[in-house]
């Protein structure tokens, strides 16, 4: 989009009813840097690929590499992203370790995105 797409205002009136309004209701810094920070872990291919399997099955790293055609080390390493995020939890089982998605917000972020994107 070129910038003489974008309309801008003729004038210049600030509508101070309107901004006390959405300063009112805006988060703090340091809510919107963890928000920003969250919806740069959905920013990666490879992990948003990995929460979708997860929204099918809870499974271990094994099953996880080879439902992907990825190495274990390389589905670890975005699992520890996914799990510092709070995106997926884990639980041991004899050797294996099961990863499931963290609770049913993280289904609904994805499927509100996919809504998004099909609009």
């Amino acid at each position: 989009m070129a910038m003489d797409d974008i309309e801008i205002c003729e004038e210049n009136f600030i509508h101070e009813d309107c901004l006390a309004k959405v300063r009112e209701g805006l988060p703090d810094e340091e809510e919107i840097y963890d928000l920003a920070e969250l919806f740069k872990v959905f920013g990666d291919s490879t992990r948003m690929r990995i929460l979708f399997v997860l929204c099918q099955s809870q499974l271990c790293v094994c099953d996880l590499a080879q439902a992907l055609q990825m190495n274990q080390s390389a589905i670890s390493h975005q699992l520890k992203i996914l799990k510092q995020a709070r995106l997926v939890t884990s639980r041991r089982e004899g050797k294996s370790v099961f990863y499931s998605l963290a609770d049913d917000h993280v289904r609904s972020i994805i499927d509100q995105g996919r809504e998004h994107i099909e609009e």
